[in-house]
């Protein structure tokens, strides 16, 4: 079989016409039309790490071009220890625990409660059931903080949150083998079938436990506006805390490995 080299000027043609439509592009987005959204661990930051001086100094320069927002399964206090007390000043659009604690330009714009949306006594009984559920999981370590209430979820740790950083990394390893936390969802979802509950496991040690609907796609009521919406995350697969949103916005999404790997992809899609 003959192949035929396209002649040089045809090539450096075709380079010419993908260059300026990159630039058309480019310029057709800005801060009015289009917002690209970040997950924090493993996206932004390696897991319960701080963000990277490289990595702040890359979300800067995109924010001169389009508008910036990070959706995080952590509360805000978490979110602030890993991307900085200058948080809400650094995003145009801040959301914690899925959206369900939203800010806009430093300002709250929403909150919601897992408190009212199930009411106190189902709490109780499935709390219970978790602390239960978890006196009889042979781990080879277990800390504190199993349970971590917040606004708008439940977090569940079958190591505890106050583990080391150490701790974190060989229960991950762990995990992946046994299936620690994939069994205790399935016996939660098994036991509440009745309280519209989604499951949620992302980071190394723990997984989101919330109502219906709100996972991280919760956030895109906030953006009604934007024409262009992308999304940066690395828990997406089916049964990460990114996959939701991640499914929701294809094409438009971006399924990264590390940090490193989101300050390529933007300085290749974006800053070029």
């Amino acid at each position: 079989t003959r192949v035929l080299a396209l002649p040089r000027w045809h090539t450096v043609a075709i380079r010419i016409i993908s260059t300026r439509f990159l630039k058309l592009l480019l310029l057709a987005m800005d801060k009015s039309n289009t917002i690209v959204l970040f997950d924090v661990d493993g996206t932004l930051t390696k897991p319960r790490n701080a963000a990277t001086a490289e990595m702040k100094a890359v979300l800067a320069a995109l924010r001169q071009r389009v508008t910036i927002g990070v959706v995080g399964g952590s509360d805000i206090h978490k979110i602030k220890e890993q991307l900085g007390e200058t948080l809400i000043d650094d995003f145009d659009y801040v959301f914690g625990e899925n959206g369900l604690t939203a800010f806009h330009l430093g300002k709250v714009i929403g909150t919601e409660s897992i408190k009212t949306a199930l009411g106190e006594e189902n709490l109780k009984r499935f709390i219970n059931f978790v602390l239960g559920y978890l006196s009889t999981v042979d781990i080879p370590v277990k800390r504190g903080t199993f349970i971590e209430f917040r606004n708008g979820m439940i977090n569940v740790s079958p190591i505890g949150r106050n583990c080391s950083q150490q701790e974190r990394d060989d229960f991950e390893k762990y995990d992946k083998v046994h299936g620690i936390r994939q069994k205790m969802v399935a016996a939660l979802q098994e036991k509440f079938p009745e309280l519209g509950l989604r499951y949620s496991i992302g980071g190394q040690i723990s997984f989101d436990v919330f109502p219906e609907g709100w996972d991280k796609t919760f956030c895109l009521r906030y953006l009604p506006s934007f024409k262009n919406i992308f999304f940066f995350g690395d828990k997406t697969e089916q049964g990460g805390n990114d996959y939701e949103i991640y499914t929701k916005l294809h094409p438009n999404s971006f399924s990264v490995t590390s940090p490193e790997h989101t300050t390529r992809l933007l300085n290749e899609k974006f800053l070029a």
